[in-house]
C-alpha cells in the first residue's frame, strides 16, 4: 500500500512556528504494528545472581520464539542458581561467565560481544548488580560489557521488597535512568522470601513484550504528548470524598504506548496506586480543579492531548472543616459543576491535537458523537461501562469516532488497546497533514 505522505510536518505548540517531521509510515505498517517481532534482533542477555534467574531460561526461549538471536552472559553468582549448560542449550550459543576466558579473550572477545548486541537486557538485575552498574564498575564480564556497548541497555530488577524500596536502590536506579538505561518493572506480588510487595522480576512474556514495543515504528517521534488518567476525588470533609471507579489503567497504558511510539510524554494522574511508566514524567493531582490547572499549564506546549481521565463532573460547594457526624437526619450536599477541562483546552488559541474519552452506559455512539462535536475534538474514544466493563476490568473495547469516520477496536487488554489507539492517532495526524498540504 502506498505511503500516506512523504513527510509529516506538524506545527509545534510552542508558537515558535517551527515544524517537526515524523517518519512517513505506510497505512499497512500502521495497521499491523502490533504484529512486530524481534526477527534478526541480536539480544545480549545478562543473567544476574538471584532466585529469579530460573525465569531467565524461559525468557531465552521466548526471545528466540519472537525471532531474536540470543547470547547469554552470566555473573558468577548467577551460576549458583542455574547452570550455564541450560542457557547454552536454550540459546544455541556458548555462554560466557568470566572475563578471564582465554580462548574468547585472545581476540578481545568482550569487545566483540559488546559490538555484536543490538539490545542488552539484564534479567534478573539484583540490588548489588544495579549498584555495580550505577557506579560504572567493570569488575566482571557483564559490567565490562555494559560500559563497552553502544546498544540500548534495559534492566529487569528482582529483589526483596524492602531492598527495592531502599533509598540506595532507588538512587542507583535514578542514576541509570539518567544515563538512558530502561528499567522494566518490577512487578508486585509474593516473593521467594515469603514477603509480598514490589520487587518481583517481570514475567518473561512481559519482558519480551517490552522489547518488542521498543522495536515498533516510532510513529510519534519528535512529538510531545500530554495524557490525563485516573479518577478525581472531591472532598466532602477531611475523611470522606466523592469519586468514581476509574482505575487509571487505560490512561497509564496510553502513556506507555505513546512513549514506545517515540513521544515525550507527560502524565497527569489522579489518585491511583499505579507505577509510573518508565521515561514518563508524572504529575499527581487529586481534584478536578487540580487536574484542570495541571493540564492547562502544559497543554499549549504539547502536540497531542489525550484526555483519558474520568474527571468528576461535580464537587461539594464547600468542604466541611471537620468530620461530619451522624445526626439521624438525611444529609443534603450542595453540588456545583467542576471545570470542563476538554472544553478549555479546545478553546486555546494554540491547542494540541485533541482526543477525548466517553464512558457511557447506554446509546454509546450517539452520546460520544455529540461530545465530539460539542467540544470540538479531533477524535473520541468511546467505551461502554457497567458490570464487568470499562473501569474495573483488565480488558475493554473502544469505538473511535472522528468527524467523518469511525473504527471499532475489538475487546482486548488495555495495553493492546492503548497501542492500537496510538497507532490510529498517528494515522489521523498523517491524514490531516496530507489534507493541509494539498494544493
Amino acid at each position: 500500500m502506498a505511503t500516506l505522505c512523504r513527510e509529516m510536518r506538524l506545527p509545534q505548540r510552542s508558537g515558535s512556528g517551527n515544524w517537526v517531521s515524523l517518519r512517513p509510515l505506510p497505512v499497512h505498517e500502521i495497521s499491523y504494528m502490533s504484529e512486530v517481532r524481534l526477527d534478526g534482533v541480536r539480544v545480549l542477555l545478562g543473567v544476574g545472581g538471584g532466585i529469579a534467574a530460573y525465569k531467565s531460561a524461559d525468557l531465552v526461549r521466548r526471545l528466540r520464539d519472537a525471532g531474536a538471536e540470543v547470547r547469554v552472559v552470566m555473573t558468577q553468582n548467577a551460576t549458583r542458581f542455574v547452570g550455564a549448560l541450560t542457557f547454552q542449550a536454550l540459546s544455541g550459543n556458548p555462554v560466557r561467565t568470566s572475563l578471564w576466558d582465554e580462548s574468547a579473550e585472545a581476540a578481545m572477545g568482550h569487545i566483540e560481544l559488546a559490538r555484536w548486541a543490538d539490545q542488552v537486557l539484564i534479567a534478573p538485575a539484583s540490588a548489588d548488580l544495579l549498584a555495580q552498574l550505577a557506579a560504572g564498575r567493570a569488575e566482571d564480564l557483564l559490567g565490562t560489557l555494559v560500559l563497552a556497548t553502544a546498544a540500548p541497555v534495559s534492566v529487569a530488577p528482582a529483589m526483596n521488597q524492602q531492598m527495592w524500596a531502599h533509598p540506595a536502590t532507588q538512587g542507583n536506579l535514578e542514576i541509570l535512568r539518567q544515563r538512558g538505561v530502561r528499567v522494566l518493572g518490577p512487578g508486585s506480588g509474593s516473593q521467594a522470601c515469603g514477603e509480598v510487595g514490589e520487587g518481583r522480576m517481570l514475567e518473561p512474556v512481559e519482558l519480551v513484550g517490552q522489547l518488542v514495543a521498543g522495536h515498533r515504528p516510532q510513529v510519534l517521534a519528535g512529538l510531545r504528548v500530554l495524557v490525563s488518567a485516573g479518577p478525581t476525588f472531591e472532598d466532602i470533609d477531611p475523611v470522606r470524598f466523592i469519586g468514581n471507579r476509574s482505575s487509571g489503567r487505560m490512561g497509564f497504558a496510553i502513556a506507555a504506548a505513546a512513549r514506545d511510539a517515540g513521544a515525550t510524554v507527560q502524565l497527569v494522574a489522579g489518585p491511583v496506586g499505579l507505577a509510573t511508566p518508565a521515561g514518563v514524567e508524572r504529575i499527581d493531582v487529586r481534584s478536578a480543579r487540580q487536574m484542570r490547572d495541571a493540564v492547562i499549564q502544559r497543554a499549549a506546549a504539547n502536540d497531542i492531548f489525550i484526555a483519558a481521565a474520568a474527571v468528576g463532573d461535580y464537587r461539594p460547594e464547600a468542604c466541611a472543616p471537620h468530620k461530619l457526624k451522624k445526626s439521624g437526619k438525611p444529609l443534603a450536599l450542595e453540588l456545583i459543576q467542576n471545570p470542563d477541562i476538554l472544553a478549555e483546552v479546545s478553546a486555546l488559541p494554540d491547542r494540541p491535537f485533541l482526543i477525548g474519552f466517553a464512558a457511557e452506559t447506554e446509546d454509546l455512539e450517539r452520546h460520544a458523537r455529540d461530545k465530539l462535536q460539542r467540544k470540538g475534538l479531533d477524535l473520541i474514544a468511546a467505551n461502554q461501562v457497567g458490570e464487568s466493563q470499562g473501569f474495573e476490568s483488565s480488558e475493554n473495547a473502544l469505538l473511535l469516532l472522528w468527524a467523518d469516520g469511525r473504527e471499532q477496536l475489538a475487546q482486548a487488554d488495555k495495553a493492546t488497546l492503548a497501542r492500537r489507539l496510538v497507532e490510529h492517532i498517528a494515522l489521523r495526524l498523517q491524514v490531516r497533514a496530507k489534507a493541509q498540504s494539498a494544493p
